[in-house]
């Protein structure tokens, strides 16, 4: 038998913070190198009652980790439930299995977070955000965190959205949030972009990116969906979290691929790199660059192990005990 540490999310709560995750997942993308393995995401559906559930994994042997991510949502319910459960990269003992959907937002806010530092100007200071939903708000406590903020400018299609998001977001840090009303007063004189929609079609147009902008697009990862067209892949640095998980499902770059506006062979091998140095970054103030994320087992992983390690330290989680194969299978 061998000790597994659970989590509850109310465990989870208040363990870290988004500078903490920032950290964790900066660390496991710069590291990741020739030795880290990535699992694709893979979703099954339903039908009747509708359902879907969704998997990935990593191996993150420079962290020590390995790990299985699941979610799920639907089946006659209404609600969707995320399931994190971590191994040791060198002994293969089960460490910890978390219950994550306090971790999920923050995991996903820091891998922007890490883009923005990553490629960004250091002197940044207006964000334009496209997207006002829960995904957003990480997005731009993430970017606060990496850069000193002084006025963000966020639209999404709903009037009375947009303005309740920008209430609640302007006495959370220092900069002044506001709410404008149309995806070009957001973009135009921003130092960083940021969208974080449902949308199936691009939602900036790339003559209203001003050179030495940062633009990050979250929102989608699936081939058939672009937040960006590729008249912007195009000009920019095109940058994804990994050139695997891009291939696989970014709507941007599969459009650019298709539109003949970027040569697959030339795609850049992803944030890890520049982050160690052995991929290119911004050259150029006036250079504009692109981050495209998609979500992976790199910063899940990342995320729920640095947890994990706290619970640890502060005597938080409940061991429960989990059988070796060598235990478990009845000899005949």
């Amino acid at each position: 038998m061998a000790d597994l540490l659970y989590l509850s999310n109310p465990e989870v709560v208040g363990l870290a913070g988004m500078a903490d995750f920032v950290d964790a997942v900066r660390s496991a993308y710069r590291d990741f190198g020739d030795e880290g393995r990535l699992g694709d995401e893979d979703k099954l559906f339903r039908d009747s009652p509708e359902g879907m559930l969704m998997y990935y994994g990593a191996i993150l042997p420079a962290e020590g980790v390995a790990g299985a991510f699941v979610y799920w949502t639907g089946f006659g319910g209404g609600e969707g439930w995320f399931l994190t459960v971590l191994a040791d990269a060198a002994t293969g003992e089960p460490v910890a299995m978390v219950d994550s959907p306090g971790i999920n937002p923050y995991k996903t806010g820091a891998t922007g977070g890490v883009g923005v530092d990553a490629l960004a100007r250091p002197d940044a200071t207006e964000l334009g955000l496209i997207g006002t939903g829960t995904q957003a708000a990480y997005q731009l406590l993430a970017a606060d965190q990496v850069r000193d903020l002084d006025a963000v400018r966020a639209f999404s299609p709903t009037r009375a959205n947009r303005e309740a998001f920008a209430r609640r977001m302007d006495g959370r840090f220092g900069a002044d949030v506001t709410a404008v009303d149309s995806a070009r007063a957001a973009v135009r004189g921003a130092d960083i972009v940021i969208t974080a929609t449902t949308a199936t079609e691009p939602v900036v147009d790339a003559a209203d990116v001003e050179p030495g902008t940062h633009v990050t697009a979250m929102g989608q990862s699936h081939p058939d969906r672009r937040e960006v067209g590729p008249d912007l892949v195009e000009r920019a640095l095109y940058v994804p979290d990994t050139r695997e998980r891009a291939f696989d499902s970014s709507g941007e770059l599969q459009g650019a691929i298709e539109a003949g506006a970027v040569d697959e062979t030339a795609v850049h091998p992803g944030v890890g790199g520049v982050l160690a140095g052995t991929a290119p970054g911004r050259t150029d103030p006036e250079q504009v660059t692109l981050f495209d994320m998609g979500g992976n087992g790199i910063e899940t992983v990342a995320g729920a192990n640095m947890v994990a390690e706290r619970a640890r330290e502060r005597g938080r989680g409940t061991t429960l005990s989990l059988t070796p194969q060598s235990e478990g299978f009845e000899s005949l």
